[in-house]
């Protein structure tokens, strides 16, 4: 990946799949039936993560190979709250989230930790932020969340009792589309944000398994 010309911060260790040869492996597995369980645990992993990449090529707003010089730019006469995902620059990371603010493209990487995604942050927070199991996921959980505050701003509302996570809020109105999302997918998002049970429409199932490559609403 292209390398950011940023103010560097410090970065954890890459997880990345076992570049072994599947015979070495096999071999280890045969001698030592403990690791049987860390066979598992890594065959769920990788489909969780190949599951989540899945989902991040369907999105539409996720860029691939952009350094963050190249993301400012296509941001910077973006309206406010206007996001896409990136590859991240750094090593450690797997993605960046690169978000126009008031302040101008700022960029938050993301951090992909024992089968989850989450926000980096200092050792102090990071407990206290939400992990999910895709980029997606995370992406949308924070959107909504601003979407809700701002719903409750403008009626004049809001529940007290309901909480809300003051360690880090974020301003998410909109992605940014790398290309023209087809008419299909945006007939998707329409459905999923009226209905998250998809086996009970009365679709056919190709269209039912369509929905259910996609199941968010942005």
């Amino acid at each position: 990946m292209p390398k950011s010309s940023g103010v560097p911060l410090p970065s954890g260790p890459m997880i990345i799949p076992t570049s072994a040869p599947d015979k070495s492996l096999n071999a280890v597995w045969l001698k030592d039936s403990e690791l049987e369980p860390r066979r598992i645990e890594s065959r769920e992993d990788a489909a969780r993560l190949q599951r989540a990449m899945s989902h991040l090529q369907e999105s539409g707003w996720y860029w691939g190979l952009l350094t963050a010089a190249q993301a400012k730019q296509v941001l910077i006469d973006a309206p406010e709250g206007t996001f896409l995902l990136r590859d991240s620059s750094y090593q450690g990371y797997l993605l960046t989230l690169s978000v126009k603010t008031s302040l101008g493209p700022t960029h938050l990487r993301i951090e992909y930790a024992t089968g989850m995604f989450g926000f980096d942050s200092v050792i102090v927070a990071r407990p206290r932020l939400r992990r999910f199991e895709g980029a997606v996921d995370l992406v949308q959980h924070y959107a909504l969340t601003y979407k809700h505050l701002a719903t409750q701003n403008d009626t004049g509302g809001g529940n007290p009792s309901v909480p809300t996570e003051k360690t880090l809020q974020l301003k998410l109105t909109r992605p940014l589309h790398k290309v023209s999302p087809s008419l299909q997918h945006l007939c998707r998002i329409t459905i999923n944000e009226h209905s998250r049970c998809h086996q009970d429409l009365p679709l056919p199932r190709r269209l039912r398994d369509f929905l259910l490559e996609y199941p968010f609403v942005l």
